[in-house]
C-alpha cells in the first residue's frame, strides 16, 4: 500500500496529534481494544442464558395451555423437600433438596409425589427442546413461572443447578415431606422446616399459602374422599366453574377439593381458611393450626391483612426452597 495513500495519511495525523495529546490518545486507544474485545471474544454462559430464556418461554406455554399451575409448584416442593441439612457435611448430593433426583423411581414412585409424574410428563418435552437445562433448574423454573402466572410474585430465581445422577440413599420415604394430617399439626411442621435452612415459623406459614393454588385428591394424598373427574368435583372443581376468575379459562381436569375456590389464582384468600366455613373447600390440621399457634398466628394475620407483606415473604421463602441442597455451575449461579 503507498505511503500517500488515505490510510497512510490518517495514520501519521493520528500519530503527530497522540505525540501533542498522549492521554487522551491513550483513553481512545484503550476505549476501542475494549470495544473489539467485547464483540470478538466468545460469551460465557451466553448460550445457556438463551437455552432458560427458551425454556421458560416453554414453560409459559405449557403451563397455560394445561392450567397446571398448582401440580407444578407441588413438583418442585417434592423435589426440594427431601433436604436435610444434617446431611449437608457429606459428599454432594447426599442432603438432597432441589437436585432433580424427584424424576428417579424411588422418589416419583413414593406415596408422597402420587401424581407427579404427570407433571414430569408434561416437563419432558421441553428438556428436550433445552438439552443444556438441568432438570433441577427446570423443575425450579416451571414452578416459579407458575406462581408468576397465577398471579403471584415474581420471584428472584437463579440457575445453573446440576443434576444428581440418582436419589441419594440418605432420601428415604417419605423424605421428610409435610403430612396434611398429623397427630400434632405444629409440632409436625416445625420439624418438617426444621431441616430447612433458615427456615422458620415465617416461611412455614408464607409457603403454607401456595395452597391458595391447587387441590387435593382421594388417588394422591388420599386425605379428601374426592377424587379425578366430576364425579369427584365440588362446585369449585367442577368443569363449570371458572378457577382462575378469568371468563373462558380452562380448569385443566376437574375433581378434587381446593383450599380456596380459586385455586388457579395466587392471592392471599388461603389466609381466610375458606374451608373452616365452606363445605366445598378444605381446610386440614395443618391449615388451621396456623390461625391458633402462638408462633405461626402474628403471620396468619399479617398475611390475611395484607396480600403486599404475603407476596414479600412468599417470594423470599420460595427463592430459599428453591435453592435448598442446589450445587451451581458457575457457583454464583445465572440470572435471565
Amino acid at each position: 500500500v503507498s505511503r500517500q495513500s488515505p490510510s497512510f495519511a490518517a495514520m501519521d495525523l493520528f500519530k503527530d496529534w497522540a505525540l501533542e495529546n498522549p492521554r487522551t490518545a491513550a483513553t481512545i486507544v484503550l476505549t476501542v481494544l475494549t470495544v473489539m474485545w467485547v464483540l470478538l471474544s466468545p460469551q460465557p454462559g451466553s448460550a445457556r442464558e438463551q437455552q432458560l430464556r427458551k425454556c421458560k418461554q416453554l414453560c409459559v406455554d405449557t403451563i397455560r395451555k394445561n392450567s397446571c399451575h398448582p401440580i407444578m409448584v407441588r413438583l418442585a416442593w417434592h423435589d426440594a423437600g427431601t433436604y436435610n441439612m444434617k446431611h449437608k457435611q457429606l459428599a454432594w448430593p447426599a442432603a438432597g433438596g432441589a437436585i432433580g433426583s424427584i424424576r428417579f423411581a424411588k422418589e416419583i414412585n413414593a406415596g408422597p409425589n402420587a401424581g407427579l409424574s404427570k407433571a414430569l410428563k408434561l416437563l419432558e418435552p421441553i428438556k428436550l427442546a433445552c438439552p443444556e437445562v438441568s432438570w433441577a433448574d427446570l423443575i425450579q423454573m416451571a414452578s416459579a413461572t407458575a406462581i408468576e402466572l397465577a398471579g403471584g410474585p415474581k420471584i428472584d430465581m437463579r440457575y445453573g443447578r446440576v443434576d444428581a445422577d440418582d436419589s441419594p440413599p440418605q432420601s428415604v420415604p417419605p423424605f421428610g415431606l409435610p403430612d396434611a394430617k398429623p397427630s400434632n399439626p405444629a409440632a409436625h411442621l416445625r420439624e418438617v422446616f426444621g431441616k430447612y435452612d433458615g427456615m422458620g415459623d415465617k416461611e412455614i406459614v408464607a409457603l403454607s399459602g401456595a395452597h391458595t393454588l391447587g387441590r387435593a385428591f382421594k388417588e394422591r394424598s388420599g386425605a379428601v374422599d374426592n377424587g379425578y373427574g366430576e364425579s369427584g368435583a365440588t362446585k369449585y372443581t367442577c368443569a363449570a366453574h371458572c378457577a382462575s376468575g378469568q371468563a373462558g379459562a380452562s380448569n385443566g381436569m376437574a375433581g378434587g377439593k381446593s383450599w380456596t375456590p380459586l385455586w388457579l389464582r395466587f392471592d392471599n384468600s388461603y389466609f381466610t381458611l375458606p374451608g373452616k366455613t365452606d363445605p366445598e373447600c378444605v381446610a386440614f390440621p395443618t391449615d388451621l393450626v396456623l390461625a391458633t399457634d402462638t408462633g405461626f398466628k402474628p403471620f396468619f394475620d399479617k398475611y390475611a391483612a395484607s396480600e403486599a407483606a404475603f407476596f414479600a415473604d412468599y417470594a423470599a421463602a420460595h427463592k430459599k426452597l428453591s435453592e435448598l441442597g442446589s450445587k451451581f455451575n458457575p457457583p454464583g449461579g445465572i440470572k435471565i
